[in-house]
Parts: C-alpha cells; structure tokens; sequence
C-alpha cells in the first residue's frame, strides 16, 4: 500500500482507460497523483474523486497536448498545485501514457492525420521530458507507454506503428542520458486492451475471438495488467531496470 509513499506522479491521459488505471494504482500505492487530461473533465474528476474516496490524494490538470503552448500550460497549472501541496515544484514519476490510435493505412494517411497522431504520440512525451528534467528528482522514473505493434508488423495502423517506434527509441536513448542522475526509463508495450480506443474491435464476437487469439492466454488485456506493471516500474523494486522495451501483449502473435 505504501510503497510510493511521498512520491509525486504526473500521469497524462489519466481520465479513462489505461491511464485511469494507472493513476489509481499509483495513489493506492501511496503516490500523490497528477491526473491530467486534455477534454473529459467529469471523467477527470471522478478519478480525484475515487482516489479520494480511498484514502489518497490527487488533483486533476487540463491541457492541450497537441500544442507546444498546451505543454507549457500543463507544467505551469502543475507547478501552481504543487506549490500549494508541497511548497516547490519537484516530482518523482512521469508516465507518458497520453496518446491517440489512429487506423489507417500508408496509402489512407494524409498530412493532416500524420501531423495529429505525430504532435500527440512523438512531439508531446518528447517535450514532456524535456520540461520535466528540470523538476524531475535525482531517483525518479520514467515510464512510457508504446505498443506492441512496434514488434508486430501493422500496416493497418502505419503512422501510429511509426509514432511508437519513435517512443521506444526515446525510450532506450534517454535511459543512457539519465543514469548518471539515478533516474529509470522504460517503456511498456501493450497488446489490445480492453479500453475505448479498442472499442470497435471488442464490440462484437469476431473482433473478440480475433484479440483473445493473438495471446497465448487466448484473452484480451485488460486495463489493470498494464496498471501493475507500471506500478512495479515507479517502485524501488525496479531499480536495476532501465532502458528496456517491456513486452505486456499476453504472449500476443509469439
């Protein structure tokens, strides 16, 4: 329960889905939670709220993440509450999970959809760290969450399979840069999970037969499978542990 005891995590995308998931996890582990989202406040809230009820603490930011404005403004409202909480504007985990899915082939992408899927996937974690660095803490974790389409070929989703790719080699890049400071930095690659962006492919019986067999476990994921790993990564336990692609399919397409 206490594991992250007085840690200060950001998780961007934190209204629904994987990123809802994290964030409880993160506070039931002790963690004062930033939940950030871009549009679905209530959602946003009620993930304070839960967590809250629970016996943690967590406050709720909004921001524009396809915009360099709306990283800055994602650090200031962030810096505003941090002051308030704990008197200076330092944290110790940073989970990039914010993203978008994107179907469309080589041959259907536009400049329009390469530009919306690259500013949200690649050019928000990329200047997320960067402001981050600053007030990130000696010791602290990065997680990023990829995909596992990085290692399954996927021209169905062509521009979102480039997009993560870029975010494993931040990933791997990044980990040698901050070793000298303590700091970890991994990436998990979920297979399809049960959430929103998944919605079309397990709203009826041949998309689910069809993600329940990719896995060796002949299921689909679910949220809380990639919550746990990422709460393993934010604790001490994965201290020796940085620079890596974690794998968190199911065993999917082996």
């Amino acid at each position: 329960m206490n594991k992250l005891k007085g840690k200060i995590a950001l998780v961007t995308g934190a209204s629904r889905g994987i990123g809802r998931s994290i964030a409880l996890h993160l506070a039931h582990a002790g963690a004062l939670v930033v939940v950030h989202y871009s549009k679905r406040k209530e959602e946003a809230e009620s993930v304070v709220d839960k967590i809250k009820q629970d016996g943690g603490s967590a406050f709720a930011i909004r921001a524009d993440l396809s915009t360099f404005n709306g990283i800055n403004n994602l650090y200031s409202m962030m810096d505003q509450s941090l002051q308030k909480y704990i008197g200076n504007t330092t944290f110790d985990i940073l989970v990039n999970n914010a993203g978008i899915g994107q179907v469309l082939t080589l041959e259907e992408s536009t400049e329009e959809s390469f530009d919306e899927v690259m500013n949200i996937n690649v050019k928000a974690p990329f200047f997320i760290i960067q402001k981050a660095l600053p007030r990130l803490k000696d010791g602290g974790r990065i997680i990023n969450i990829s995909s596992f389409v990085t290692r399954v070929a996927s021209p169905s989703v062509f521009a979102y399979s480039i997009s993560k790719g870029a975010i494993n080699t931040l990933t791997h890049t990044l980990a040698q840069q901050l070793g000298v400071r303590g700091i970890t930095v991994n990436a998990i690659l979920p297979g399809i999970i049960n959430t929103e962006m998944n919605a079309e492919t397990l709203g009826n019986q041949d998309g689910q037969k069809y993600a329940a067999g990719l896995s060796t476990f002949n299921r689909w994921g679910e949220p809380n499978d990639i919550a746990d790993i990422v709460g393993f990564l934010s604790s001490s336990d994965s201290r020796w542990i940085t620079g890596e692609l974690i794998d968190a399919s199911g065993g999917s397409c082996l």
